[in-house]
Protein backbone atom coordinates (compact mmCIF):
# COMPACT_ATOMS: atom_id res chain seq x y z
CA UNK A 1 0.00 0.00 0.00
CA UNK A 2 1.72 2.88 -1.20
CA UNK A 3 2.17 5.95 1.86
CA UNK A 4 0.42 9.12 1.61
CA UNK A 5 2.63 11.87 1.27
CA UNK A 6 2.56 14.74 3.62
CA UNK A 7 2.34 18.30 2.69
CA UNK A 8 4.82 20.37 5.07
CA UNK A 9 3.08 24.12 4.43
CA UNK A 10 5.81 26.61 3.74
CA UNK A 11 3.80 29.42 5.55
CA UNK A 12 1.27 30.31 6.91
CA UNK A 13 -1.13 31.24 3.90
CA UNK A 14 -0.57 27.60 2.58
CA UNK A 15 -1.14 26.65 6.47
CA UNK A 16 -4.42 28.45 6.30
CA UNK A 17 -5.23 26.97 3.22
CA UNK A 18 -4.59 23.00 4.32
CA UNK A 19 -6.64 23.66 7.17
CA UNK A 20 -9.82 25.01 5.45
CA UNK A 21 -9.59 21.53 3.68
CA UNK A 22 -9.70 19.15 6.48
CA UNK A 23 -12.26 17.20 7.55
CA UNK A 24 -14.74 18.93 9.67
CA UNK A 25 -17.60 17.75 11.56
CA UNK A 26 -20.02 20.51 9.91
CA UNK A 27 -18.60 20.48 6.48
CA UNK A 28 -18.11 23.63 4.27
CA UNK A 29 -21.01 24.73 1.54
CA UNK A 30 -20.68 22.75 -1.42
CA UNK A 31 -18.30 24.31 -4.52
CA UNK A 32 -19.61 23.45 -7.83
CA UNK A 33 -16.94 23.42 -10.79
CA UNK A 34 -18.42 24.44 -13.86
CA UNK A 35 -16.58 22.86 -17.00
CA UNK A 36 -16.73 23.43 -20.57
CA UNK A 37 -15.93 20.50 -23.14
CA UNK A 38 -14.23 20.78 -26.49
CA UNK A 39 -17.31 21.65 -27.76
CA UNK A 40 -20.56 23.33 -27.06
CA UNK A 41 -23.31 25.46 -28.21
CA UNK A 42 -24.25 28.77 -26.75
CA UNK A 43 -27.66 26.68 -25.49
CA UNK A 44 -25.54 24.35 -23.08
CA UNK A 45 -23.51 28.01 -22.24
CA UNK A 46 -26.33 29.67 -21.02
CA UNK A 47 -27.33 26.94 -19.04
CA UNK A 48 -23.92 26.37 -17.61
CA UNK A 49 -23.56 30.32 -16.92
CA UNK A 50 -27.26 30.51 -14.92
CA UNK A 51 -26.47 27.80 -12.58
CA UNK A 52 -22.94 29.39 -11.87
CA UNK A 53 -24.84 32.81 -11.08
CA UNK A 54 -27.68 31.20 -8.84
CA UNK A 55 -24.37 28.96 -7.19
CA UNK A 56 -22.49 31.75 -6.00
CA UNK A 57 -20.26 32.45 -4.35
CA UNK A 58 -19.86 28.85 -4.16
CA UNK A 59 -18.77 28.19 -7.45
CA UNK A 60 -16.30 28.20 -10.00
CA UNK A 61 -16.01 28.40 -13.74
CA UNK A 62 -13.19 27.49 -15.68
CA UNK A 63 -12.12 29.46 -19.22
CA UNK A 64 -10.26 26.92 -20.56
CA UNK A 65 -11.63 24.08 -22.91
CA UNK A 66 -11.55 20.02 -21.50
CA UNK A 67 -11.68 17.72 -24.14
CA UNK A 68 -12.85 15.00 -20.84
CA UNK A 69 -14.96 12.04 -20.75
CA UNK A 70 -16.35 11.15 -17.79
CA UNK A 71 -18.45 8.36 -18.28
CA UNK A 72 -14.88 6.96 -20.07
CA UNK A 73 -12.23 8.03 -17.71
CA UNK A 74 -13.47 10.08 -14.84
CA UNK A 75 -9.99 10.80 -13.19
CA UNK A 76 -8.78 14.22 -14.79
CA UNK A 77 -12.06 15.49 -13.09
CA UNK A 78 -11.32 14.01 -9.81
CA UNK A 79 -7.44 15.62 -10.07
CA UNK A 80 -9.12 19.36 -11.04
CA UNK A 81 -11.91 18.90 -7.86
CA UNK A 82 -8.65 17.47 -5.78
CA UNK A 83 -7.05 21.18 -6.68
CA UNK A 84 -9.81 23.24 -6.15
CA UNK A 85 -11.46 21.66 -3.02
CA UNK A 86 -14.66 21.20 -5.63
CA UNK A 87 -17.26 18.38 -4.11
CA UNK A 88 -19.49 19.01 -6.99
CA UNK A 89 -18.98 19.20 -10.88
CA UNK A 90 -21.19 20.74 -13.58
CA UNK A 91 -19.47 19.38 -17.01
CA UNK A 92 -21.26 20.61 -20.22
CA UNK A 93 -20.93 19.04 -24.19
CA UNK A 94 -22.27 18.64 -27.57
CA UNK A 95 -21.78 15.81 -29.93
CA UNK A 96 -23.75 14.79 -32.65
CA UNK A 97 -24.84 11.72 -30.97
CA UNK A 98 -25.76 13.10 -28.13
CA UNK A 99 -26.77 17.09 -28.10
CA UNK A 100 -26.89 19.66 -25.87
CA UNK A 101 -24.89 17.17 -23.29
CA UNK A 102 -25.17 18.52 -19.49
CA UNK A 103 -23.42 16.02 -17.03
CA UNK A 104 -23.77 16.46 -12.87
CA UNK A 105 -21.25 14.79 -10.29
CA UNK A 106 -21.29 14.31 -7.02
CA UNK A 107 -17.98 13.68 -5.02
CA UNK A 108 -17.06 11.95 -1.88
CA UNK A 109 -13.62 12.64 -0.43
CA UNK A 110 -12.55 13.70 -3.66
CA UNK A 111 -14.36 10.72 -5.69
CA UNK A 112 -17.13 10.31 -7.94
CA UNK A 113 -20.05 9.58 -5.73
CA UNK A 114 -23.06 9.73 -8.68
CA UNK A 115 -22.82 10.95 -12.34
CA UNK A 116 -25.66 11.70 -14.18
CA UNK A 117 -25.68 12.75 -18.31
CA UNK A 118 -28.92 14.64 -18.90
CA UNK A 119 -30.25 16.16 -22.15
CA UNK A 120 -31.00 19.35 -22.24
CA UNK A 121 -34.27 21.19 -24.13
CA UNK A 122 -36.82 23.88 -23.62
CA UNK A 123 -33.99 26.24 -22.16
CA UNK A 124 -34.68 29.77 -21.35
CA UNK A 125 -32.09 31.93 -20.04
CA UNK A 126 -32.55 34.54 -17.34
CA UNK A 127 -31.43 37.18 -19.86
CA UNK A 128 -34.24 35.94 -22.32
CA UNK A 129 -36.90 36.59 -19.26
CA UNK A 130 -35.12 39.74 -18.35
CA UNK A 131 -36.63 39.34 -14.59
CA UNK A 132 -35.35 40.87 -11.57
CA UNK A 133 -32.83 38.48 -9.95
CA UNK A 134 -31.93 37.23 -6.52
CA UNK A 135 -28.96 38.44 -4.56
CA UNK A 136 -25.84 35.90 -5.01
CA UNK A 137 -25.90 33.35 -2.33
CA UNK A 138 -29.34 33.49 -1.34
CA UNK A 139 -30.83 30.19 -0.47
CA UNK A 140 -33.41 29.05 -2.26
CA UNK A 141 -36.75 26.75 -1.97
CA UNK A 142 -36.49 23.57 -3.69
CA UNK A 143 -39.86 22.00 -4.84
CA UNK A 144 -39.77 18.42 -6.24
CA UNK A 145 -43.29 16.65 -7.38
CA UNK A 146 -44.04 13.78 -9.47
CA UNK A 147 -44.59 10.20 -8.73
CA UNK A 148 -41.13 9.16 -10.14
CA UNK A 149 -39.04 10.57 -7.77
CA UNK A 150 -40.78 8.82 -5.24
CA UNK A 151 -40.88 5.38 -7.13
CA UNK A 152 -37.91 5.39 -9.63
CA UNK A 153 -34.65 4.99 -7.92
CA UNK A 154 -32.61 6.81 -10.67
CA UNK A 155 -34.95 9.57 -9.83
CA UNK A 156 -34.69 8.99 -6.34
CA UNK A 157 -30.58 9.62 -6.27
CA UNK A 158 -30.98 12.86 -8.98
CA UNK A 159 -33.50 14.16 -6.30
CA UNK A 160 -31.03 13.91 -3.45
CA UNK A 161 -28.33 15.24 -6.03
CA UNK A 162 -30.42 18.13 -7.20
CA UNK A 163 -30.48 19.06 -3.50
CA UNK A 164 -26.85 19.13 -2.65
CA UNK A 165 -26.35 20.87 -6.08
CA UNK A 166 -28.51 24.07 -5.28
CA UNK A 167 -28.74 23.73 -1.89
CA UNK A 168 -26.42 26.50 -0.44
CA UNK A 169 -25.54 26.90 3.27
CA UNK A 170 -27.00 25.03 6.05
CA UNK A 171 -29.36 27.60 8.21
CA UNK A 172 -31.15 26.44 11.18
CA UNK A 173 -33.48 29.32 11.05
CA UNK A 174 -34.21 31.56 8.03
CA UNK A 175 -36.21 34.85 7.34
CA UNK A 176 -39.50 35.18 5.39
CA UNK A 177 -37.96 37.62 3.51
CA UNK A 178 -34.99 35.92 3.00
CA UNK A 179 -36.36 33.41 0.58
CA UNK A 180 -36.02 35.22 -2.68
CA UNK A 181 -36.56 32.85 -5.44
CA UNK A 182 -37.85 28.89 -5.61
CA UNK A 183 -36.77 26.29 -7.66
CA UNK A 184 -39.23 23.60 -8.72
CA UNK A 185 -38.26 19.86 -10.17
CA UNK A 186 -41.13 18.17 -12.12
CA UNK A 187 -41.08 14.84 -13.12
CA UNK A 188 -43.60 13.05 -15.31
CA UNK A 189 -42.92 10.82 -18.32
CA UNK A 190 -39.02 10.50 -17.95
CA UNK A 191 -38.82 13.58 -18.53
CA UNK A 192 -37.25 16.52 -15.23
CA UNK A 193 -39.34 20.16 -15.89
CA UNK A 194 -36.94 22.45 -14.12
CA UNK A 195 -38.68 26.02 -13.39
CA UNK A 196 -37.02 29.11 -11.42
CA UNK A 197 -39.34 31.73 -10.08
CA UNK A 198 -38.91 35.05 -8.39
CA UNK A 199 -40.73 35.40 -5.25
CA UNK A 200 -43.30 38.62 -4.44
CA UNK A 201 -44.81 39.41 -0.88
CA UNK A 202 -47.74 41.74 -1.18
CA UNK A 203 -50.20 43.27 1.28
CA UNK A 204 -52.94 40.84 2.29
CA UNK A 205 -54.47 43.14 4.83
CA UNK A 206 -53.30 39.96 7.56
CA UNK A 207 -50.04 39.46 9.17
CA UNK A 208 -49.26 36.46 6.87
CA UNK A 209 -48.17 38.43 3.43
CA UNK A 210 -49.74 37.29 -0.31
CA UNK A 211 -47.22 35.29 -2.51
CA UNK A 212 -46.81 35.96 -6.22
CA UNK A 213 -44.52 34.04 -8.28
CA UNK A 214 -42.60 35.76 -11.44
CA UNK A 215 -40.73 34.01 -14.42
CA UNK A 216 -37.25 34.49 -13.29
CA UNK A 217 -35.11 31.76 -14.99
CA UNK A 218 -33.66 29.26 -16.28
CA UNK A 219 -36.03 27.51 -17.62
CA UNK A 220 -35.07 23.56 -18.89
CA UNK A 221 -36.23 20.15 -19.48
CA UNK A 222 -33.67 17.14 -18.84
CA UNK A 223 -33.73 13.60 -19.93
CA UNK A 224 -31.47 10.76 -18.47
CA UNK A 225 -29.14 9.30 -20.75
CA UNK A 226 -26.86 7.77 -18.68
CA UNK A 227 -25.98 7.21 -15.20
CA UNK A 228 -23.52 5.82 -12.85
CA UNK A 229 -24.66 5.39 -9.14
CA UNK A 230 -23.09 4.81 -6.21
CA UNK A 231 -22.94 1.21 -4.48
CA UNK A 232 -25.01 0.88 -1.38
CA UNK A 233 -21.79 0.68 1.06
CA UNK A 234 -20.22 3.75 -0.65
CA UNK A 235 -23.05 5.65 -0.15
CA UNK A 236 -23.82 4.63 3.42
CA UNK A 237 -20.43 6.20 4.05
CA UNK A 238 -21.01 9.16 2.62
CA UNK A 239 -24.08 9.58 4.64
CA UNK A 240 -22.42 8.96 7.89
CA UNK A 241 -22.34 11.27 10.37
CA UNK A 242 -20.11 11.77 13.17
CA UNK A 243 -21.35 10.88 16.56
CA UNK A 244 -20.57 14.33 18.08
CA UNK A 245 -23.51 16.18 15.79
CA UNK A 246 -25.72 13.33 16.39
CA UNK A 247 -28.51 14.33 19.00
CA UNK A 248 -28.54 12.76 22.64
CA UNK A 249 -31.43 10.46 23.67
CA UNK A 250 -33.33 11.80 25.82
CA UNK A 251 -35.24 8.98 28.16
CA UNK A 252 -39.54 9.63 28.08
CA UNK A 253 -39.33 12.03 25.76
CA UNK A 254 -40.34 11.08 21.54
CA UNK A 255 -41.72 12.50 18.85
CA UNK A 256 -44.63 12.25 16.36
CA UNK A 257 -44.33 12.49 12.94
CA UNK A 258 -45.59 16.33 12.35
CA UNK A 259 -42.82 16.98 14.83
CA UNK A 260 -45.51 17.02 18.39
CA UNK A 261 -42.75 16.57 21.41
CA UNK A 262 -44.10 13.97 23.72
CA UNK A 263 -43.32 13.23 27.26
CA UNK A 264 -44.02 10.61 29.54
CA UNK A 265 -43.66 10.85 33.46
CA UNK A 266 -43.73 7.90 36.12
CA UNK A 267 -45.15 8.89 39.49
CA UNK A 268 -45.83 6.21 42.71
CA UNK A 269 -49.08 5.08 42.85
CA UNK A 270 -51.81 7.18 44.76
CA UNK A 271 -54.57 6.34 47.60
CA UNK A 272 -57.68 8.86 46.30
CA UNK A 273 -59.09 8.34 49.28
CA UNK A 274 -56.47 10.27 51.47
CA UNK A 275 -55.97 12.91 48.71
CA UNK A 276 -57.20 16.54 49.81
CA UNK A 277 -59.74 17.70 47.38
CA UNK A 278 -61.40 20.98 47.54
CA UNK A 279 -64.86 20.22 50.08
CA UNK A 280 -68.14 20.92 48.59
CA UNK A 281 -71.94 20.26 50.02
CA UNK A 282 -72.94 18.09 47.32
CA UNK A 283 -69.36 15.73 47.92
CA UNK A 284 -69.45 15.95 51.57
CA UNK A 285 -70.38 12.56 52.74
CA UNK A 286 -73.24 12.16 55.48
CA UNK A 287 -74.51 9.18 58.15
CA UNK A 288 -77.06 7.11 56.84
CA UNK A 289 -79.55 8.11 59.44
CA UNK A 290 -79.68 12.08 57.74
CA UNK A 291 -79.96 10.57 54.34
CA UNK A 292 -83.20 8.58 55.61
CA UNK A 293 -84.73 11.38 57.25
CA UNK A 294 -84.06 14.00 54.18
CA UNK A 295 -87.07 13.17 52.15
CA UNK A 296 -89.24 13.68 54.83
CA UNK A 297 -87.69 17.13 55.49
CA UNK A 298 -88.44 18.05 52.33
CA UNK A 299 -92.32 16.91 51.72
CA UNK A 300 -92.72 19.14 55.42
CA UNK A 301 -91.18 21.91 54.10
CA UNK A 302 -92.78 21.79 50.91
Amino acid sequence: MPLQRVIKPKNQRVKRALVGREAKVIENPRTCLCIRGNKTTEVVTGFMKDVHSLKKPNAMSLSRRHEFRPFEDVAPIEALCRKYDASLVCFISHTKKRPNNVTLLRLFNHEVLDMFELGLTNFKSVQALKALQSMAGSKPCLVFSGEQFEVDSNFQRLKSLLMDFFNNEQASKVRLNGIEHVITFTAADDVVAMRTYRIHLKKSGTPTPRVELADMGPHADFTIRRTRLASAELMRQACKQPKVIKPKKVKNVSMDGLGTKFGRIHMKKQDLDKVQLRKTKALKRRPESDAETSPAKKQRSA
